[in-house]
């Protein structure tokens, strides 16, 4: 009988705090906000910040240029089996690696599709233009996230920057 009892409650240990690490490691998001004021020849917050953005379950590469300006990031995508709007997917990227990256002249998306390959370059000053901000002035996610929303309701305006 006492052996019984001492089995059930080292199995009774063990559940809680197998419980107890799967708890805590839901409850965890991402602050993508830590990366602010990174660099493109920080390879960890560049690929660290894109494995959190949309489209995430599509991305396969990255590629970092940062021998001479100007400094460029290119992202790979499989986007194949995705339904997301890539434009969307574009505008929401850049902003986050745009705002986050500081000396990120230039991003490159490559959506590889089953019938070829979509390409996208976004010009930072060009897209900063378009934004009608400066996007290193923003200093939170939820500002941020307001101001790719606000773009995002007129597709006239999505238009106006893949033209």
């Amino acid at each position: 009988m006492q052996q019984t009892i001492k089995y059930f409650f080292i199995l009774i240990l063990g559940m809680l705090m197998l419980s107890g690490c799967d708890a805590s490691a839901n409850s965890t998001s991402t602050n993508l906000f830590q990366y602010k004021d990174s660099f493109v020849g920080d390879n960890s917050a560049v690929v660290n910040t894109i494995i959190h953005l949309q489209g995430e379950e599509y991305f396969r590469g990255v590629e970092l240029s940062t021998k001479e300006k100007p400094y460029e990031i290119i992202i790979k995508y499989d986007w194949s089996e995705s339904e997301l709007n890539e434009r969307h997917t574009v505008i929401h990227n850049a902003s986050y690696l745009f705002t986050l990256i500081k000396n990120v002249d230039l991003i490159s998306f490559h959506f590889e599709k089953n019938d070829g390959i979509d390409e996208f370059k976004i010009v930072k000053d060009d897209f900063q233009n378009w934004f009608g901000k400066n996007l290193e002035e923003v200093d939170n996610e939820d500002e941020l996230k307001e101001l790719i929303q606000e773009k995002l309701k007129d597709e006239s305006d999505v238009d106006q920057l893949f033209n």
